[in-house]
């Protein structure tokens, strides 16, 4: 064979732009509003000077915009040394297409640093953190009615707490100054939910997807979710709240979890909150007791179980495994890990896909729960959860009564009062809020997958639901 007829890697942006193709191949949309919707409307790179150790050290970062056909535009800030234009534009459109598809208010965005977070102490993170926050703030890159960024990889809620209150140094007047990023601690105007929010979502996700048994047989599964056997890639934020409401709350089996030193593996199932301990100290899952530990964490991903949850890093799917995973459902917890060419053989196999489009919109679905706090100025449930308790009280007094007529035989369950009584506080309410997200755009995606006959995916049924919806908003404008 030839070496131009090998069969070649596509980038991470090539990747999106592949699949974007193949979903506007199946609409009708005119040439020049598919042209508007595919590129990105902006990239600023900015690079700064902050005095450290003695030296001034130069940084450079990006923030693009991608879309703005609704405003603000929402994406996260990644920390990371192979930060670069390409990924980030990438990232930015997959914000554009997440956001129309959950249906949240916002045109895409995304930013990132070139920096390796681990080599800084954290008050010289904080100074590049707010030196690079003014850059952004000065060009409204950072503003809570044109462009509010979130936490993403090597970055938390502590990086937005320094953002957020640097913008509010530079903008001492405006009332929603706290709206300018997502993503902050509680006691910083952030929301109850948000840490687990991505995690959380995933779950929800499968959940809905196990709803529909005609789904699941096409990925050659049955039943719900108690006893199926999981393997998780990246075991962060995302990776680790996944883990443990799946374990916890639906029976999953984590055989698998693999990070940067190796994995571990056990059939009868992994202690997620063990592991999560372990590697809160030691930096890794190596000498971890629980299962037993594989050198070569990659190999992992290509052992038999019924769910694989890629949730670290892009491309980690590609031409050189995608023939050997068994796995017969694939979640996509991080962005892009799953590239075009292996997505190409995966569906080739039969594979189901639930993509990273849907997947993992629980961040931005509970970020912008988040902004509309922030713009509000008050507390979700604070003005309507003790009249809930007072309405509830009603039923339960009343049902106290009748079951204290023992010619009835009845009798109320003992939590039963505990638990009607309780009010939906904000935690509440941001899963429910998030449950509804969740189902309703996996719906719209079915929809499509199952009544046009040339979408044969959850990735092109979602692709198609969100380009259409960013045509809508485009034409509305008059384009």
């Amino acid at each position: 064979m030839k070496d131009t007829d090998t069969p070649r890697e596509p980038g991470f942006r090539d990747s999106v732009d592949l699949m974007f193709n193949r979903a506007v191949a199946l609409m009708d949309l005119s040439p020049g509003l598919e042209q508007k919707i595919r590129v990105c409307n902006a990239t600023y790179i900015v690079r700064f000077g902050v005095r450290l150790r003695g030296h001034i050290h130069t940084f450079t970062g990006y923030r693009s915009v991608h879309s703005e056909h609704l405003e603000p535009v929402k994406g996260g800030i990644r920390y990371a040394p192979e930060v670069n234009q390409d990924e980030v534009e990438a990232l930015a459109a997959l914000m554009t297409y997440k956001c129309a598809l959950v249906e949240v208010p916002f045109g895409g965005s995304k930013g990132g640093l070139c920096i390796d977070p681990r080599e800084w102490d954290e008050h010289e993170l904080e100074a590049i953190t707010r030196r690079f926050a003014y850059e952004l703030a000065k060009r409204d890159l950072i503003h809570p009615s044109q462009n509010v960024p979130a936490p993403d990889m090597g970055t938390s809620e502590r990086e937005m707490a320094w953002m957020a209150d640097q913008y509010a140094r530079m903008n001492t007047t405006d009332i929603n100054a706290r709206a300018c990023v997502t993503g902050k601690p509680l006691n910083s105007g952030g929301i109850a939910g948000r840490v687990e929010a991505t995690g959380r979502g995933v779950q929800y996700a499968l959940r809905e997807f196990f709803r529909h048994p005609e789904d699941v047989r096409r990925a050659g599964l049955s039943g719900g979710l108690d006893g199926k056997r999981v393997i998780l890639q990246g075991f962060g934020n995302v990776g680790y709240h996944a883990a443990k409401f799946l374990s916890e709350e639906d029976g999953c089996r984590i055989v698998g979890i693999i990070e940067r030193d190796g994995a571990l593996m056990s059939e009868t199932g992994l202690n997620v909150q063990n592991v999560r301990d372990w590697i809160g100290k030691h930096g890794g899952v190596t000498g971890c007791p629980e299962g037993r530990h594989v050198d070569d964490g990659a190999r992992v991903l290509e052992e038999e179980c019924d769910i694989l949850i890629p949730a670290a890093l892009e491309g980690v799917i590609n031409l050189t495994n995608a023939e050997r995973i068994l796995a017969p459902l694939i979640i996509e917890a991080a962005n892009g890990p799953v590239t075009a060419a292996a997505d190409d053989i995966l569906r080739g196999k039969g594979t189901v896909i639930i993509p990273d489009l849907y997947a993992n919109a629980g961040g931005v679905t509970v970020s912008y729960f988040e902004w509309v706090k922030n713009l509000s100025h008050i507390r979700f449930g604070r003005m309507q959860r003790r009249a809930e308790e007072a309405h509830h009280l009603l039923l339960i007094e009343e049902l106290e009564r009748l079951s204290a007529d023992k010619r009835l035989g009845w009798e109320l369950s003992p939590d039963f009062k505990t638990r009607y009584l309780r009010g939906a506080g904000e935690l509440e309410l941001v899963r429910s809020g998030l449950d509804d997200t969740m189902r309703t755009a996996y719906q719209s995606m079915r929809e499509r997958w199952h009544g046009q006959e040339n979408v044969t995916d959850l990735r092109i049924a979602a692709f198609t639901v969100a380009i259409e919806r960013v045509a809508s908003s485009y034409r509305a404008k008059g384009l």
